[in-house]
């Protein structure tokens, strides 16, 4: 789109009989401010393969009810396109600012449309929402939240009947849908509508919170050491989002008595006032949580982002001493604890099943396979994971656990997404195991890499933003697409991978992704965030200790940011 395009963008806002007097008032505001204008009116807010994520504003190229509603009249659209009796939308929100807005705007739309609604009386997590749309069989599911994203930002997330988040065809055909509409005049009959006037909402609550409770509470493996360790020392955060009820009632009900909040960061606020960026991966979202651990000589320290889903851990090494573990190391201990648990207690099956991501380190794989697990790694996001669910279940194969590096775990036949509720209650489980053993999480993961050999991640992103930083992305990857390194610093890559065009084994969907692997089975890969204006770039070894491994990261990184520093360089 050109300069004309988006200034006349601009002004029909400003001119439209539909656009109300506030969101023109704060356009009248950004008067002469082009490159505002531009980032605001450049393009639509993109509905990707599973919804939408941007920052809250006026604009077809922010969050506000405008583009929401937009959206939620496409999703109705499609779903009466789609047929069948008595359509259903389960809606859940999280803390964020305007969740419950863009919630109810959307139960308006889809309400108006004859379909039937279900939503809650306030903030509920996403595994929650995936729960009650497999529990209540609904058609579909939204989920309001940016997941964790900084507070100017907000989200909306479309999941199918399934439990997870659409997938092709639906993806697709959903999206034309959606963009099929260009004239805000035909949603203009559903703004503003009072939810009261609609007999086909009803309210979900406590019933279905406690039918999700009981379904996390089937997968505790070993509520003897829970018992043991009774004096397990819990600290955990919310980062003021959905997780604080049903955390502290999972851990309660497991047999948890010792749990301490952090009281600044307890209460839902969208403006997430104690932390930069409400994101379990960042070590300044733990600040608090430290300060209380130390102060109660905590054991372990959980945070949860704030609609729930990805979880965060530290782990006391010493008198004082605290150490964040990676997603990598998370989901490598719960590998092994979960798979050698079920195991001891003779209910592992046969065909069991692990997945994990082509971004993900290798050592979690390794472990499963030592207990005969069928493993497969898919693209990122839980989406590609709960699909190869659904294809090898109806293979015989039975699903034993599955993660991505990026602070995010499923286990389970009852949620079809990432669950921060699940993976709170099975790693503080963990924890008070290793516990009865007389060793903490990171012994415990020091002994795994004993057996199993020195893997290190590591993961660093570059945050390109607006329209320029965009396209920089897209030339990029365009770049090393085009001419890939054939070493670096004399290190040879053996193989090269472009997702786009490679085969895999499982015939995983094509992806912008470029994948790097060593001669020595180093790997490092590269691709654009789906729902941040950033690329990332992860990274792995294996050494003959940690040492090693370290040493080796550490020159991988360097060669790689040069790598990346010299492409956007020469791309300018």
């Amino acid at each position: 789109m050109d300069n004309a395009d988006y200034m006349k963008r601009y002004e029909e806002w400003l001119e439209s009989d539909y656009i109300d007097a506030l969101t023109k008032k704060e356009l009248e505001e950004i008067r002469g401010n082009e490159k505002e204008i531009e980032d605001r009116f450049y393009k639509d807010l993109h509905f990707g393969t599973a919804g939408l994520r941007g920052v809250i504003g006026a604009g077809t190229n922010r969050m506000n009810k405008y583009t929401v509603c937009k959206t939620t009249k496409g999703l109705a659209n499609y779903i009466l396109k789609k047929g069948g009796e008595n359509p259903s939308v389960v809606i859940a929100h999280d803390s964020r600012l305007f969740s419950r807005d863009f919630t109810e705007m959307s139960a308006a739309v889809l309400c108006a449309h004859g379909i039937n609604v279900y939503i809650y009386p306030n903030l509920r997590s996403t595994p929650e929402l995936s729960f009650a749309v497999r529990e209540t069989k609904s058609t579909a599911g939204i989920v309001v939240t940016a997941s964790h994203n900084p507070p100017e930002y907000n989200g909306y997330k479309v999941y199918w009947d399934y439990g997870s988040q659409v997938m092709s065809p639906i993806a697709e055909e959903l999206m034309e849908e959606i963009n099929s509409i260009k004239d805000f005049a035909i949603i203009e009959p559903y703004l503003d509508r009072d939810l009261k006037e609609f007999d086909n909402l009803h309210m979900l609550g406590e019933e279905m919170d406690q039918k999700y409770i009981n379904n996390v509470l089937s997968l505790s493996l070993n509520p003897e050491a829970i018992k043991e360790a009774k004096d397990l020392n819990i600290v955990y955060t919310p980062l003021h989002g959905a997780g604080n009820i049903p955390v502290r009632r999972a851990l309660k009900e497991a047999g948890f008595t010792n749990v301490h909040v952090v009281p600044e960061q307890e209460l839902p606020d969208g403006t997430f006032p104690t932390v930069k960026y409400p994101n379990p991966e960042e070590p300044e979202s733990f600040l608090l949580a430290l300060s209380l651990a130390k102060e109660i000589d905590a054991d372990i320290i959980i945070a949860t982002d704030p609609d729930c889903d990805r979880l965060g851990v530290m782990v006391r090494i010493g008198n004082k001493d605290y150490l964040r573990l990676t997603g990598n190391q998370v989901g490598v201990i719960l590998t092994h604890y979960i798979f050698d648990s079920l195991k001891n207690c003779r209910k592992l099956k046969e065909n069991s099943l692990f997945i994990d991501t082509i971004v993900t380190g290798k050592m979690a794989e390794k472990i499963a396979k030592s207990y005969g697990a069928n493993t497969i790694s898919t693209l990122t996001g839980f989406k590609h994971i709960a699909s190869v669910i659904k294809a090898r279940e109806a293979k015989g194969d039975n699903f034993i656990f599955a993660f991505e590096e990026s602070y995010g775990y499923m286990a389970g036949d009852f949620v079809r997404d990432k669950d921060g509720v699940i993976s709170s209650m099975l790693i503080c489980e963990a924890a008070a195991f290793y516990k009865t053993k007389g060793l903490n999480l990171y012994e415990g993961l020091l002994n795994l890499y004993a057996e199993y050999g020195y893997y290190k991640e590591d993961l660093f992103s570059i945050v390109l933003k607006g329209r320029e930083g965009a396209e920089t992305i897209l030339a990029i990857m365009d770049s090393l697409r085009k001419s890939p390194p054939n070493s670096l610093d004399g290190f040879k890559i053996a193989e090269f991978r472009d997702y786009l065009v490679y085969e895999s084994p499982f015939r995983i969907p094509k992806d912008n992704v470029l994948y790097f692997l060593f001669e020595d089975n180093s790997w490092f890969a590269i691709r654009p965030s789906g729902t941040e204006p950033k690329i990332k770039i992860y990274l792995a070894v294996k050494g003959e200790s940690l040492g090693d491994a370290d040493r080796k990261l550490s020159i991988l990184k360097k060669n790689v940011k040069e790598l990346i520093e010299k492409t956007m360089k020469d791309e300018k």
